[in-house]
């Protein structure tokens, strides 16, 4: 690793340039669509518009939960977005979502469709809706949350700051990765001390805290993000991380929510779109010959 050249800024940022990295052809200064492009609509009430990243996963993972619960009417059609290819800036999708970001949700359950779009938001709204997985007694509902939105602030510096230079930026910054490692290590720390405590993050209930939670940090606790990521924090630091990332793994609504909307790894764990619990056993990429 090395520093790169030192950069003066100009009085006035102007976008003279692409960013470079991986996700150059997509990075723009602006908000709104780029394109016409209708989303498609499927036969239950739930349209999900997303793909299987972190935050993608969340949705997924707390659908199927609802399913595998018992909760019928948590039945869901999830579209595939690709945002490498720029979906995200679709007329549609801009209608549902205005920032642009997987996932997002409409529920055309009732009289007049309701979008919800922010990740954390979704969770609560479906936790909401079908009353599980989200506390109702006042203490426990404050520590779920308070979980929650620690993983919507913290998750940027492991995603957009550490990932991102540690794996896609165009060039290896050795204060970028400094700063970024020493603070995914401290919020590994912060997760393996309160996991030390009780077996899920809100107390003795697995709810949408851990839901949110581990796509990010239980996926990088098990090296399964970022290349070899995993061995460069030295994840086997963190065994409480580890136990309840396991825990979370053995879940067949987990497993099944991961492949949802999934184009990385062995065909047979993605599904590109879910319409029918039975996707998942005849619509697998190893079934469809791709």
């Amino acid at each position: 690793m090395s520093d790169a050249s030192e950069y003066t800024p100009p009085n006035v940022w102007t976008w003279s340039k692409p960013s470079g990295g991986a996700f150059a052809s997509i990075n723009r200064p602006v908000a709104g669509p780029t394109h016409d492009k209708e989303l498609p609509v499927g036969k239950h009430p739930l349209q999900l518009y997303s793909l299987a990243t972190p935050n993608g996963q969340k949705v997924n993972i707390m659908l199927e939960e609802l399913l595998a619960a018992g909760h019928s009417g948590a039945e869901y059609d999830a579209w595939l977005i690709r945002i490498n290819e720029g979906d995200q800036f679709g007329s549609g999708f801009v209608e549902v979502n205005p920032n642009s970001k997987i996932p997002a949700l409409l529920d055309r359950s009732g009289s007049k469709p309701v979008r919800v779009f922010e990740s954390g938001a979704i969770l609560v709204y479906l936790a909401e809706k079908f009353g599980a997985f989200l506390p109702t007694e006042p203490a426990a509902r404050a520590e779920c949350l308070s979980w929650l939105f620690w993983q919507m602030g913290s998750a940027p510096y492991l995603g957009g700051g550490f990932g991102h230079f540690y794996a896609y930026a165009p060039m290896k910054i050795e204060y970028a990765i400094d700063r970024f490692s020493m603070e995914a290590k401290r919020q590994l720390d912060v997760l393996n001390r309160r996991l030390a405590e009780a077996p899920w993050l809100g107390g003795d209930a697995y709810t949408i805290a851990d839901m949110a939670v581990f796509p990010w940090y239980g996926a990088l606790a098990k090296g399964q993000m970022y290349g070899t990521a995993g061995e460069f924090l030295s994840v086997h630091e963190y065994p409480n991380v580890i136990a309840w990332a396991d825990r979370i793994l053995a879940r067949p609504a987990v497993r099944r929510g991961r492949m949802v909307n999934n184009v990385n790894g062995k065909p047979e764990n993605q599904l590109h779109e879910r319409h029918d619990a039975s996707d998942f056993d005849t619509r697998t990429q190893d079934k469809m010959g791709g």
